[in-house]
This record gives C-alpha cells, structure tokens and sequence, in this order.
C-alpha cells in the first residue's frame, strides 16, 4: 500500500518544491497579501548573517537568537553553507515547507491511509497562504512545520509507541523555534494526560496490557522532558536574563491588552480580521466540519485526532489571549484544518457503518456535548465566508457589522441543524462518489493556482535591488541605523544598528554618532517600518539638523506607493 502512495507522493513534492521556489528573490504578495512584512526577513536572521558575516553571534542589542533559536541555527547552516543572501535566507522556509507536507501525509497515512495521505498532501502543497510564508525568511515556516512533524510522529506513534519521543522533542524544538507554540505543548499535556486518566479509569489494566495511547503518552512526556531539560541546561539557564526579556517581556508584557472586553473582541475578531481562513474556504469548512465530527464521537476517536481538534482550539485560544489580530499567527492552523479536511474529504468516499471510518457519530443529534465545537465552528465558517462581502468595511475599521451577522448565522445555522433531523442524517454518514472528491481537490488546486498565478504576473524585485544598490553605496562594515537597515542588508554587508520601540538599540539611539547612516521609509510615512516608529524614527533624526538625503529606493510593503531613503546623518563629518 506504502508503494502506491510513492509516485503521487513524489509529484506532489515535485510541485510543492516548484511553487516554493520558483522567482525566490521576488517580492512577497501586496495586492493579495497574506501578512507577510518582508522587511522582517532582515531583523529576523541578524544573529545568523552577523556569525557568518563577521564571526560573532551578538554585535549589538537586537539579538532575536534568544527568541527563536533553532530558525536562527538553520538560517546560519545556510548561510555557511551557500552564503548570505535573500534565496539563502529564504531557503530555510522552504525546505520548512516541504518537511511540514511529508510530515502531514506521514501522519494521515497511519491515521486513515493512503488516499486521505495524499489528499493532505495535495491541499497543504498548494495552499496559497502556505507556500507564500514558506517563500519568505521568517520563523512561521519552521515552527510550523515543527508542530506537523510532532503531530505526524504523535500519530505513527498509535502503532509504534517509540514515536512519541519523537514527537516530544519536536514539540520543544518548536517552542525554541518561537514561543508561540506554547499552545502545542499544551495540547500534548493535555492529550496524554487524557490517555492516563482513562487508563486509571480501568481498574483491570496491567502492565501486560496496558493500553497503547499510555504507553504513547509516556513515551510523549518523556521525549518532551528530554528536550527541555537538555536546551534548559545549555542555552536558557546560561542566557537567562536575555531569554526571559525577549520571550516575557518583550512578547507578552509590552503587547496585549488583558480586558474582558479585549479579549471578547480578539475572539470575535478571529474569522474576519484576517484573511488566511478566508483565502482555503473548503479547507475551513470541511476542517471545522471534522472537528466538530470528532469532538462528537471524542471518546472512540483516535489520539491524533483529539491532537488535532486540541490543537486547533488551544490554538485559537492563545490568539485570543496573545494577539488574533497579526495574520502570522494564522499560518499554524493552516496543515490541522487540512488533516481535518482530507479526513473528511475522504472519509465522505469511504463511509462505512466502521466506526472508525464514520465523518461523523449516528448519535450525532442526541449529544450535547457537540454543541461546544458546532457553534464555534459555525461562526469561523461564517464569519471566513462573510469576510470578502464585507472587506471594504473592515478595512475602515468597522468590524461590528460582520462579527454581529457572522453570529447570527452561526445561531441560525445550529438552530436548524438540532431541529432539522433529516438535515442532520444526511450529513451524518454521507455518502459521495469519488468523483466529487477528485472535483473539489481540481477546484482547491485551481483556486489556489489562480492566486499564486496572479501574484506571479505582477510580481516585483524592487525590494531584492533596493538591498544591492544599498551595498554599492555603502562599503561592508559600514554601520547604518533603523531596523529597515536590517531589512535592506541581505544582498550587502553593511552592519545593521537595529532600533525597536523600547528594546534593541533604544536607549543609546539619540547619542550614536559613530553610526553615520540610517535607513528608513518616507513614504508611506517617516519610521513605517516599526510599531508607531514615525516618532522615534524621527526623534533620531531631529539630532541632526543638517542630515542629508543621499538615495532613494523603491520598496514593495503595501499597496500604495513605498520608498526607503538612506540618509546622511553628519553630511558634514569625516
């Protein structure tokens, strides 16, 4: 069976490596942005360009190696091995990418077999929103794909329990790839806590016989203890001080507001702030249609299927908490929602009175206990489809309208679906030819075909020459100011002096002399590039009178017309 999954499989691989990095030095998306702010690529590889460059991890206070770690070991293998570079940075995500497919049908392979591997495979290699973050040098990619992989050996580890040290270590792996995935550790806590309470539950269970979802969850804790106690000892104790400013301070303290009515508005904002749910509707849908399948029937699905739906809820559970309003945050959920989608997909094929093969429960219509993911799950729905009626108005700012009728459909739609019976039992074990499915994977791949189809037609490499003409400007070594320095320095060897809003090179930045230049934004507007950086952009300038600007560049950041300046801070200087 393994055998006839290779070809398709190699195809599939062979055109997710195409769309991940043909025209790799491109701009990212602005007319059908995912969220990607390409001037971050710079920032976020500093440590690994500065060690490559010049030998040293460290050359001044911007170090995000204490935030993301393992993308920045990666990103300086590739960097050591090919160069520094825009495709060399960029090079890491990609590779992220093409891991996270192999990893999801790996998975879906032991879960429901070869049909529902490569369907997973085919939607997450060609999803728009995916392949775009896997083409740009930020940490989403690899913590992604890191969550897919512990997934996938999470779910291998049903017949063969050893995987779930596997699965452990990946866990923490993607927590040192970015701390935001926190919430999948949790999920992992939780799924194996799960497993022990209802093989305590069991008063017969031996040792001989003890059940094969705690011998996987044993196995779990202890690959996810491993790991942590090993990068504890080597790299968090040592770094304390830094680790615990750049992962609680500056990522938790100085960010969200913790109000209820903050944390009522990021969960309502969920569906329709962004637009990643928006951009794979049949992957949302027929994903949450799955979720709330398994929650219905929780106590006879298995393990990685409760994974899934935990990682999914405690997902979007830390989004309401931390932060639903950045698009980056989204790409995590983009391969649960497809597993989800192609168990249905495929599972709407094959149904059969197997219970392990059912989409959803007979006693669907009876539990209650279904009612806690089926109205959720209705408002994502809702409010991913009602988001492109409404997109004029959300981009005013006016989110009330959408999240007020994205509820009220949400309601209706339960409504409808507890009273209606017969809507109920059609879709309870339905069955579809394979015809229907081979004609909604063709409309995912147009659909997603279309979009990358349109950016390539319009795409741009101005940001890519801004970088090389800054380094024939300016000699390697030159230290120049302001984080777009960092963005701009792939394609040169000038040295950064990154300058964040209270962190980086904040507090000496109005007495750096000895940093002649500075790079930044004019338009759209003074200090674009950071969070409300017009004043402290231009709280540096003002030191200097007499600056003078020397160049300007075309830059691709929105949708109106964007330029970078390099200025000459002391025209009058040596």
């Amino acid at each position: 069976m393994m055998r006839r999954c290779v070809l398709p499989l190699l195809a599939i691989c062979a055109l997710a490596v195409t769309l991940r990095t043909v025209w790799l030095r491109a701009d990212p998306p602005v007319a059908d942005a995912v969220g990607i702010v390409w001037h971050d690529e710079g920032a976020w590889v500093h440590n690994a360009r500065n060690r490559a460059l010049w030998g040293e991890w460290r050359t001044d206070r911007w170090n995000p190696v204490f935030v993301a770690p393992v993308f920045t070991a990666l990103e300086y293998a590739s960097f050591e091995t090919f160069g520094v570079g825009t495709w060399q940075a960029r090079l890491v995500p990609v590779v992220s990418g093409l891991v996270a497919v192999l990893a999801l049908a790996a998975g879906l392979f032991s879960l429901a077999g070869r049909r529902a591997a490569l369907v997973g495979a085919l939607l997450l290699a060609v999803n728009y929103p995916f392949v775009m973050w896997n083409r740009a040098a930020l940490m989403e990619s690899t913590l992604t794909a890191l969550i897919v992989a512990a997934w996938a050996a999470y779910a291998l580890g049903g017949r063969r329990p050893g995987w779930g040290v596997v699965a452990g270590v990946a866990a923490v792996l993607a927590w040192f790839t970015k701390a935001s995935a926190a919430f999948f550790i949790g999920a992992l806590l939780v799924v194996s806590a799960l497993a022990f309470m209802r093989s305590a539950a069991d008063p017969e269970a031996t040792s001989t016989d003890e059940p094969a979802d705690r011998r996987l969850s044993t196995m779990t804790l202890a690959g996810l203890a491993a790991a942590a106690l090993l990068i504890g000892a080597v790299f968090v104790l040592p770094h304390w001080q830094e680790y615990s400013f750049y992962n609680w301070q500056m990522s938790v303290t100085r960010k969200p507001e913790y109000t209820i009515k903050a944390l009522v508005d990021r969960a309502s904002w969920l569906p329709v702030v962004q637009g990643i749910f928006s951009r794979m509707p049949l992957v949302t849908a027929a994903g949450l249609f799955g979720l709330v399948g398994v929650v219905a029937r929780w106590r006879t699905a298995a393990p990685s299927e409760r994974l899934l739906v935990l990682w999914v809820g405690i997902g979007l559970a830390e989004l309401v908490v931390h932060d639903s309003g950045n698009e980056r945050r989204y790409v995590m959920f983009i391969p649960a929602l497809v597993a989800l989608a192609s168990l249905v997909l495929t599972r709407m094929v094959t149904a059969t009175s197997s219970r392990s093969n059912q989409v959803l429960p007979r006693t669907l219509a009876d539990d209650a206990f279904m009612a806690a993911a089926l109205l959720p799950s209705l408002y994502l729905v809702a409010g991913t489809l009602l988001r492109p009626v409404f997109l004029a108005q959300i981009e005013a700012g006016d989110l009330k309208t959408v999240v007020r009728l994205s509820a009220v459909v949400a309601v209706m739609g339960a409504l409808a679906l507890w009273h209606w019976r017969g809507v109920l039992s059609a879709i309870v074990e339905p069955r579809v030819p394979a015809f229907w499915l081979t004609a909604a994977l063709i409309l995912s791949v147009v659909w997603n075909g279309v979009e990358f189809a349109s950016w390539a037609r319009h795409r741009t490499y101005v940001n890519y020459d801004a970088s090389v003409a800054v380094g024939r400007l300016l000699p390697p070594g030159t230290l120049v100011h302001g984080k777009l320095a960092n963005g701009l320095s792939l394609e040169n060897r000038i040295r950064p002096v990154f300058v964040g809003n209270g962190f980086g090179n904040y507090d000496d930045r109005l007495g750096r002399d000895d940093v002649r230049y500075i790079l930044t934004y004019d338009l759209p507007a003074i200090g674009y590039e950071s969070s409300n950086g017009s004043g402290l952009i231009q709280g540096i300038l003002d030191q200097y009178p007499n600056r003078r600007t020397i160049a300007s560049f075309d830059v691709d950041e929105t949708s109106a017309p964007d330029r970078a300046v390099l200025i000459d801070k002391r025209p009058a200087g040596p």
